[in-house]
C-alpha cells in the first residue's frame, strides 16, 4: 500500500511539472495572455501604408537587459530573430538593430501583408508588443454622369459620381461653382475586401448655371484631391432688349424711327416677331427681321410696339413706348414786355428718350401753368394801378337843389329861392357817374 502511495504521489507530481511546463510553453509559442504586459518596456506602433509601398516595424526597448528581441509576421512565424531572418521573403529587409531597436522594412506591400505583427522580448516573465499593418487602397478614377446632357431651366436634374476599389470605404463631396451641395451616399463592400461609393446630387437649374462646372471631390486617406467635373448644359428662354437706333433723345412728328430688337437663348431664337399692343402696326411700317422702321411720325402712331423672341423652350418679349411730340415751330424774336415773358419761360427742347414721353409732358403742363400765373399777376398788378389813378382823380357834379343859390344872400334864402321849394322834394333825383 505504501509503495502504491509513493508511485501515486511520484505520477502526481510528475503530472503537474509537466502541465508547468506546457503551459510556459504555450505562453510562449502561442502568446497567450497568462502574465500581464509591461507596455512602458516593449513598445510598437501601428502602422497605415499604401499598397505597393514599404512599411517600416518597429520594436523598441527601454532600458534592455541584453534580453533577445524577434519579430513574428500575423501567423506568428518569426520574421527577425535577432539580426538573423529565418522567413525566407526577401521584402523583409533589416533597417537598424540594436540593444533597443528591431527596425523591419517590408517592401512592395500587399492586402496579403495585412494583419498584427509582434514584437517579442525574452524576458521574465515575457513581453509582447503589437504593430497593427493596415494597408490603404486608393479608389479608382470617380465615375461622373448625369441623367441628361441638357437641362431646361426650371426643371431638376441628377448628377451621379461613382467611387470603385477602395479601402476603406471614401467620402464623397459635392461642389457647384463655388458652392458646396449635400448629396446622398451609398457605401457596398465587395468580395475582395474592398468598397464601392456612390453619391447622388439633384437640385433645380437657373439660366446662371449653364457652363458651371459640378465638381465630384472624392477623400481617401490614401489620397488627395482626387476629383471629376462636368460642366452643366443650361436651356433658357430668350432674354429680350430693345435698342433704339434714331433718334436720339425726344421724337417729334415727321421724323422717322428705327428700333432693333435683339434677342439671344439658349438654343439661339429662331423667331423675332413686332407687334403693335392693342392695335396694328402702321401700315407703311417697315419689318426686317429684327428690326422695325417708321418714318414721317405723327401722335397717331403713339403706343407700345413689343418685340417677341421664341426658342424650344418657350417665348419672353420686350416693350417700347413710342411718345410723338409736336413739331418744332420757329418763334418770332420776342419785343413787349408780355411777350419777353411767355418766350422766357417756354419749355426747352430736352433731349430724351421717347418712351419719357409722359413725364415731358409733365414739364409742358408745368411750364404753361407757370406761364399763366404770370400773366394772372400781371393783369392784378394792372388793375392795381389802374384803380390807384382813378382814386387820385375824383369827379364833381351838380344838383338841382342848388338852383337860385347863386343870388341868395345865405343859406335859407338860397334853399327858399331853389326851383319848387321843398313841396316838390321827392321829384328830385340825383346823377353821378
Amino acid at each position: 500500500m505504501k509503495q502504491v502511495s509513493n508511485m501515486a504521489n511520484t505520477s502526481n507530481g510528475s503530472l503537474a511539472t509537466l502541465l508547468i511546463l506546457f503551459t510556459i510553453s504555450a505562453a510562449i509559442h502561442t502568446g497567450a495572455a497568462q502574465f500581464p504586459v509591461q507596455s512602458q518596456n516593449l513598445i510598437a506602433d501601428n502602422v497605415s501604408v499604401v499598397e505597393g509601398d514599404t512599411a517600416t516595424i518597429s520594436c523598441r526597448v527601454k532600458n534592455n537587459d541584453d534580453s533577445v528581441i524577434q519579430l513574428l509576421n500575423p501567423n506568428r512565424q518569426t520574421i527577425y530573430f535577432k539580426d538573423v531572418r529565418p522567413l525566407k521573403d526577401a521584402r523583409f529587409q533589416l533597417v537598424n538593430f540594436s540593444d533597443n531597436e528591431l527596425r523591419v522594412s517590408l517592401s512592395n506591400v500587399s492586402l496579403s501583408d495585412e494583419g498584427r505583427y509582434v514584437c517579442q522580448l525574452y524576458t521574465d516573465p515575457p513581453q509582447e508588443a503589437y504593430a497593427d499593418i493596415t494597408v490603404l487602397i486608393p479608389p479608382g478614377n470617380p465615375i461622373i454622369e448625369s441623367r441628361e446632357d441638357l437641362v431646361r431651366e426650371g426643371n431638376e436634374t441628377e448628377i451621379t459620381c461613382t467611387s470603385m476599389g477602395s479601402k476603406p470605404a471614401a467620402t464623397i463631396r459635392w461642389m457647384k461653382g463655388d458652392k458646396e451641395l449635400q448629396g446622398k451616399s451609398k457605401v457596398e463592400a465587395t468580395y475582395d475586401r474592398m468598397f464601392t461609393v456612390t453619391s447622388w446630387l439633384r437640385f433645380t437649374v437657373t439660366r446662371e448655371d449653364d457652363g458651371v462646372p459640378v465638381v465630384c471631390i472624392v477623400d481617401h486617406p490614401a489620397v488627395k484631391d482626387f476629383q471629376a467635373q462636368k460642366y452643366l448644359e443650361v436651356q433658357y428662354k430668350p432674354e429680350v432688349t430693345i435698342k433704339v437706333e434714331f433718334p436720339q433723345g425726344l421724337i417729334r412728328e415727321g421724323e422717322n424711327l428705327e428700333l432693333t430688337c435683339q434677342a439671344k437663348g439658349k438654343p439661339q431664337p429662331h423667331q423675332v416677331n413686332w407687334v403693335r399692343v392693342d392695335d396694328d402696326v402702321p401700315s407703311h411700317a417697315v419689318i426686317t427681321g429684327s428690326d422695325l422702321f417708321i418714318e414721317n411720325l405723327n401722335k397717331s402712331y403713339n403706343g407700345t410696339y413689343r418685340c417677341v423672341a421664341s426658342n424650344s423652350v418657350g417665348e419672353t418679349y420686350a416693350d417700347y413706348i413710342l411718345y410723338v411730340r409736336n413739331a418744332l415751330t420757329t418763334t418770332p424774336k420776342p419785343t413787349t414786355t408780355t411777350t419777353t415773358i411767355s418766350a422766357t419761360t417756354s419749355p426747352p427742347d430736352i433731349i430724351q428718350d421717347s418712351q419719357a414721353g409722359p413725364e415731358a409732358q409733365r414739364l409742358d403742363h408745368a411750364v404753361i401753368g407757370g406761364v399763366v400765373a404770370v400773366v394772372v399777376f400781371a393783369m392784378l398788378c394792372l388793375l392795381i394801378v389802374l384803380g390807384r389813378y382813378f382814386a387820385r382823380h375824383k369827379g364833381t357834379y351838380f344838383t338841382h337843389e342848388a338852383k337860385g343859390a347863386d343870388d341868395a344872400a345865405d343859406a335859407d334864402t338860397a334853399i327858399i329861392n331853389a326851383e319848387g321849394g321843398h313841396n316838390n322834394s321827392d321829384e328830385k333825383k340825383e346823377y353821378y357817374i
